[in-house]
């Protein structure tokens, strides 16, 4: 499997406030590659966004994370 790092996520919007399925650009980079970055255009349903921002807020909650 190859591996991926996000660096950002840019112009996620979506056309009204009652939208269900949101785009924009993930920036990722493949870790050793020569390349700084490659943007990414995804799109992503309410529901979907919903589970990421519960899963991540779970694993933010759990991680120390460093503090300095």
């Amino acid at each position: 499997m190859e591996r991926w790092e996000i660096l950002g996520i840019r112009q996620m919007a979506a056309t009204d406030e009652d939208a269900e399925e949101f785009t924009g650009v993930l920036l990722v980079h493949r870790p050793g590659s020569a390349e700084p970055l490659e943007p990414v255009a995804v799109s992503a349903r309410r529901s979907v966004l919903a589970e990421v921002q519960e899963y991540l807020a779970r694993l933010l909650r759990r991680s120390r994370g460093r503090r300095g």
